[in-house]
């Protein structure tokens, strides 16, 4: 009976060892940053395809765009309105990074949701109420590339109760919000992309810049449709 309880015993630890070996093995084979530490944001990224210092590539769930991740990020998945999927048309997900700079917090967030129902007709009107909303601004930003118009703005933004106050001269106050309408020249697909901080910047933190949103807005590569032919 006791060499068999011995051999039982032993069994278990060897096999305790080899899972705990299995899943360092697997673990090892991630980069060491903050987005890969979470396995729900993991799955969104390509673990193999660093496409710029501190970024990642993101891929939607639903296959119909890529766009760069920023490496100190994961993705908000505590209950179903963090991340929100309907069929392969509509896609939501936010993306959070709280860094502490001498015991202060500052929480910056990204917020990105995905649409294919826009009528290209009313392509300005959609961009120019959306940003005016936010920032009480009635013309946006425009740039474009070979595949996307987009329309941007940013502004300071902050809130004595229910109260919002939005400060559009940069003059004055650096932003700490910054919201993309991203259209797809090809479709009908469009992204809202967002981006605000939360908390007072210290002396020791860099602040997000236009020039790194427009990076991500420019990121954006809507997939085309196949029609069916395979060889795409």
């Amino acid at each position: 009976m006791k060499n068999r309880m011995k051999t039982v015993i032993g069994v278990i630890v060897g096999v305790a060892i080899l899972v705990g070996t299995i899943w360092l093995i697997n673990e090892t084979r991630y980069p060491n940053v903050t987005a890969f530490d979470d396995h729900f944001t993991r799955k969104f990224l390509n673990k193999d395809k660093k496409v710029d210092d501190g970024f990642y590539e993101f891929e939607s769930k639903m296959g119909q765009y890529t766009m760069w991740f920023p490496e100190e990020y994961q993705l908000l998945h505590e209950n179903n309105q963090q991340y929100v999927r309907d069929g392969n048309f509509y896609e939501r997900w936010r993306a959070s990074s709280i860094k502490k700079y001498k015991g202060e917090n500052q929480i910056n967030n990204i917020q990105a949701t995905f649409s294919e129902a826009r009528k290209q007709e009313n392509e300005e009107f959609s961009a120019e109420s959306l940003l005016k909303r936010r920032f009480n601004v009635s013309k946006p930003e425009k740039l474009e590339t070979d595949e996307v118009r987009i329309y941007y703005q940013s502004a300071y933004i902050y809130f004595r109760g229910a109260e919002k106050y939005v400060i559009n001269d940069k003059s004055k106050h650096a932003p700490n919000t910054y919201v993309a309408y991203v259209a797809d020249k090809h479709s009908k697909k469009v992204i809202q992309l967002s981006f605000n901080s939360i908390g007072e910047r210290s002396g020791n933190s860099d602040p997000i810049t236009e020039e790194w949103f427009i990076k991500l807005c420019k990121s954006i590569n809507f997939n085309k449709a196949n029609n069916g032919d395979v060889r795409e």
